[in-house]
């Protein structure tokens, strides 16, 4: 069905009929077109002044203390996907998406950040998660230790511990929190509170006996053990929490979702046990639970809302879980009960999944929900008291192009064929992965495809069974106390430091006394 909307000028069509994915796109009706303003140069004029006055504004810094500190990573969320994300956004919403904005695009202040691992050009999630969160780049694959342990070794991680920020911030006597979309012991996560010289040991069943003879503990149990005050744990990953063998609470039949856990140890009652009784606790395992809470009466929450990573956005059965955006609210309001303020990590980890499945609309409408989230802190807390940076881990060979017009769908094709092979490709392309095809000697024809479908697999240049991550910059967006801190191109582990300068938690405390809206926080 083709809706023409003469007062914007664009064509508008709802597919009707499709599968899950589909969605309402938005193009100009030839590449000449673009809105009747644009075609005026004081449109631009005017753009350029309005940008340059906000620019002006900046010079009155934000020199206040960060009492609360708010770090969003979007897993393998590169440039590219960020471009992409603005465009399905403002797509999503019956706009051409071009210059859509993000919320992340209205924060003030941008660095790019160098995301190689001490051993790797292109890095994994916990090398990077290491260096954001503590201050120190390590190996590719290691957790909360420096770059003098090995891989998988156990007896060479003694005196190479290094801490997080979130430690930082509960010896401040902040309130903590972690949440993510991936299970909660994953790569990011794992780095506010882990330290393990393999991210995979996710619980003792993931680890080779002399590891746990040498006496390594495995990341579910170090969640509860390591910072057992941690106030919010939001994610996924409940087969990691309980004895092996043990049926789910959601899928008791899915042998996939048993428990895993070789010592028998029930770790959300280990959880629970560690809590002073004058305290109010509480776990959660699906949507309701968690919605129907009231956060002014929790002192300290967990919720685990699958076996493993949580569904992707697209995807999600939204009766049973909650959405990043849910959960982000929910962390908010339990943590800022405290008057010293707190630290929030939120991890959009599913990005990172989608794009390694070739899966490019699971991905994208990830980051338009981790973005939502965005937004939706910033209405809860203020720029006054509160320091919010948005980055990456790492990005992935994610790109798009092939000259499509303004409003062209961001998942469609690129209107035009190859002049080799005569075939149509789309916009979105990835460097490697397993979107490779061969028929006939030659690349897929995707001709009639519908490649808005959730499950569509986008093209890939060279065939691998997961598509990689990607070695350049991403990006830092910072808004709130000192974020003018974030700037220029900066080395990851940078991050941890800017924020714990603002919050005057962590090493360097110097500052903290006697500048003005700055203090040394009181034991």
């Amino acid at each position: 069905m083709e809706l023409w909307d003469s007062s914007s000028s664009v064509l508008l069509w709802l597919r009707r009929g499709m599968p899950a994915g589909s969605y309402l796109g938005v193009r100009l009706g030839s590449s000449d077109q673009c809105h009747d303003a644009e075609k005026d140069p004081k449109y631009w004029r005017d753009l350029g002044r309005q940008t340059l006055e906000e620019a002006l504004r900046l010079q009155r810094l934000n020199m206040n203390r960060a009492r609360n500190l708010i770090l969003f990573l979007g897993d393998g969320m590169g440039i590219p996907t960020i471009t992409a994300a603005r465009i399905l956004k403002g797509q999503m919403n019956g706009e051409p998406g071009e210059n859509s904005r993000l919320e992340m695009d209205k924060f003030p202040y941008v660095a790019l950040s160098k995301t190689y691992n001490t051993d790797s050009q292109v890095p994994d999630s916990a090398g990077t998660a290491t260096a954001f969160l503590t201050g120190v780049k390590t190996n590719k694959g290691i957790l909360g230790f420096s770059a003098a342990t090995k891989l998988g070794s156990c007896k060479t991680c003694k005196g190479n511990e290094v801490d997080s920020i979130l430690k930082w911030a509960k010896a401040a006597g902040k309130s903590v929190g972690v949440v993510t979309t991936t299970r909660i012991n994953h790569a990011t996560p794992a780095a506010a509170y882990a330290q393990s010289p393999d991210r995979d040991w996710y619980s003792d069943a993931d680890m080779p006996p002399d590891a746990i003879r040498l006496g390594c503990k495995d990341i579910a149990w170090q969640l509860v053990n390591n910072i057992p005050d941690i106030e919010v744990i939001l994610g996924g990953g409940r087969k990691y929490m309980y004895p092996n063998g043990s049926a789910d609470v959601e899928y008791p039949k899915d042998a996939k979702a048993r428990g895993t856990r070789l010592d028998g140890q029930n770790l959300v009652d280990v959880w629970y046990n560690k809590k002073p009784s004058s305290k109010v606790s509480r776990y959660v395992w699906n949507r309701s639970q968690l919605m129907e809470l009231d956060p002014k009466k929790v002192d300290y929450l967990m919720g685990l809302f699958e076996p493993s990573d949580l569904q992707y956005d697209l995807g999600r059965n939204t009766a049973t879980e909650p959405s990043l955006s849910e959960m982000v609210a929910v962390a908010i309001r339990v943590l800022q009960k405290n008057p010293r303020g707190f630290f929030l990590l939120v991890e959009g980890g599913r990005i990172d999944h989608g794009h390694h499945a070739g899966l490019a609309s699971f991905a994208l409408h990830d980051a338009v929900e981790m973005d939502r989230a965005v937004g939706l802190a910033g209405t809860l807390t203020s720029e006054r008291d509160t320091l919010t940076l948005v980055t990456a881990d790492h990005s992935h060979v994610f790109t798009f192009g092939g000259y499509p017009p303004r409003g062209n769908p961001i998942l469609g094709l690129a209107l035009e064929k190859s002049e080799v092979d005569g075939m149509p490709y789309t916009a979105i392309l990835y460097g490697n992965g397993p979107g490779f095809k061969v028929q006939g000697g030659k690349r897929e024809n995707i001709t009639g495809m519908n490649t808005a479908d959730a499950k569509y697999m986008a093209q890939s240049a060279v065939p691998l069974k997961s598509e990689t991550h990607g070695g350049e910059d991403v990006a830092i967006f910072a808004k709130g106390p000192m974020a003018h801190l974030v700037h220029g191109v900066v080395e990851q582990n940078f991050i941890p430091y800017a924020m714990g300068y603002a919050g005057c938690i962590g090493p360097n405390l110097e500052h903290c006394e006697g500048r003005k809206g700055l203090r040394r926080p009181s034991p």
